[in-house]
């Protein structure tokens, strides 16, 4: 099976995202921090649950009084009333042979160890309870803290918010929480042959594609895209609008003019500006191989192709591992592994690592789904919109043989494949 740890590119470029810190702390109300990675841990300000309380609808008893009951033989209890929803209960409790009538949720009251269900228990008569099934001490209830206890931890540092982290959170009690800054990222798109969207393009221009793809993925990662339009191919200018970038973001994604050409200048703006440092410049990746990483402090710096496709494969091999450092989350790329199966013999080149798109199909007779390659010329758009994932080969293999199992680094929010 072709192995992901086999990726020396990528993992070298995973080793320079490490070098990143992540931003600074701030806090933030619930109700604006999920998705967000939480920058300390955070323990229970109480016991959760603050109470022990029914899991079911019936009624609150002492164990040991029916403890010998059967369909039988039932146990006869005094029905003493009800708790009612919300109610304290504190000052309700229990002598040997009665019960309290008991909801889903209630408080149990003091001497209660357990609960009745509804369905194993028959009116005698209007103040009697007889109960068929005996139950043992904690059936049916919660206790107190048996969630989390007080000052235990809830969620660690590093922990990205789910729904369901909130629903706890506010459990607890627990209005606000501290996060790390979410990383604010330039985009910038370079090439005397760009306009934008809104523009009917003329002889020899093309619309600016991959600002628009690059900022939907830094946002799928939980940055926040700001972009700056296009520049054209001069140097000054691009100079001065990453100057202006660097006042302002984390971040600066500028693609297009990242190779050797001779109107190729993004080395040549990162290596000129102050106390910057080039980490990267080309990457052994197809697609993806002109791509540049600078370094200013802890502001990252990062050419990418001008081919919508290459731009990809950079991002998530580059930038997507950097917004996750930057974010408090470890430096990976963050994409789900799927382990495939080959739909046909998918050939690539031996000195470097082939990141091939594919569609999956499911498998005719059960097992992992098939992996279709999808070959397209650099700057055909719908090789990007078919496909499902990304298969990596490793740089000392030609290829993969039809029938062998590999993975699949999926992109984000595929449908369902069965």
């Amino acid at each position: 099976m072709q192995d992901l740890f086999q990726l020396i590119c990528a993992q070298e470029m995973l080793a320079h995202c490490a070098t990143f810190a992540p931003l600074a702390e701030e806090r933030v109300p619930l109700g604006a921090a999920r998705g967000r990675v939480l920058s300390k841990d955070v323990h229970s300000p109480a016991a959760l649950p603050p109470f022990a309380r029914s899991i079911m609808d019936g009624f609150a008893v002492r164990a040991s009084d029916i403890a010998g009951c059967s369909d039988s033989e039932p146990t006869l209890l005094q029905l003493c009333g009800e708790i009612m929803m919300g109610e304290s209960g504190s000052s309700r409790s229990l002598a040997t042979g009665q019960c309290l009538r008991i909801w889903t949720g209630g408080k149990l009251p003091q001497d209660a160890d357990a609960v009745v269900m509804l369905e194993d228990t028959k009116f005698h008569s209007p103040d009697t309870l007889a109960v068929f099934r005996p139950v043992t001490p904690g059936s049916n209830i919660i206790h107190a803290g048996e969630d989390y206890s007080q000052d235990s931890l809830v969620l660690s540092k590093g922990h990205q918010l789910r729904p369901q982290d909130l629903g706890l959170l506010a459990g607890l009690g627990i209005r606000e929480v501290a996060v790390h800054q979410r990383p604010k990222v330039a985009i910038l798109s370079t090439g005397d042959e760009l306009v934008p969207v809104e523009q009917t393009p003329s002889g020899g221009q093309v619309r600016d594609i991959n600002s628009t793809i690059l900022a939907a993925l830094v946002e799928e990662v939980g940055g926040m895209a700001q972009f700056l339009g296009i520049c054209k191919d001069n140097l000054i200018a691009l100079q001065h609008r990453c100057c202006q970038a660097l006042d302002r973001t984390d971040m600066i994604l500028l693609s297009g003019g990242s190779s050797m050409g001779r109107r190729d200048f993004t080395h040549r703006v990162f290596s000129s500006l102050p106390d910057s440092e080039l980490l990267v410049h080309g990457v052994s990746a197809r697609p993806g191989k002109p791509a540049i990483l600078a370094k200013r402090g802890n502001q990252a710096l990062l050419g990418l192709p001008g081919h919508a496709a290459s731009a990809m494969v950079v991002f998530y091999l580059v930038a997507r591992p950097l917004l996750r450092r930057l974010l408090g989350l470890t430096a990976g790329h963050g994409l789900t592994p799927l382990e495939v199966v080959t739909a046909r013999q998918i050939s690539s080149p031996i000195g470097r690592e082939d990141y091939v798109r594919v569609r999956l199909l499911p498998a005719k007779h059960g097992g992992p789904p098939l992996a279709e390659p999808i070959y397209a010329k650099p700057g055909l758009l719908n090789s990007l919109v078919r496909a499902n994932g990304l298969l990596p080969i490793a740089r000392d293999s030609q290829g993969l043989e039809a029938g062998e199992s590999a993975w699949v680094l999926l992109f984000p929010h595929i449908p369902h494949i069965s």
